[in-house]
């Protein structure tokens, strides 16, 4: 616990609010000229995790 009082906490937290931060800005940038709606972004995300289901069930199959 001791070495836990040497961190600075609010350094730590302030830092991880500037990345979130920064990623935020980030990617409203990157999609302001989008045309993909959410149900674009619904069908793409359920298709990648179709495909990287089925690629890791059979690298584990492969161990067995």
């Amino acid at each position: 616990m001791d070495e836990q009082d040497i961190i600075n906490w609010s350094a730590v937290a302030r830092n991880a609010f500037e990345k979130q931060l920064s990623n935020l800005e980030f990617f409203k940038e990157f999609a302001k000229d989008s045309t993909m709606t959410e149900e674009d972004a619904i069908r793409l995300g359920r298709a990648v995790n179709k495909k990287v289901g089925e690629h890791y069930r059979k690298i584990h199959e492969k161990k067995r």
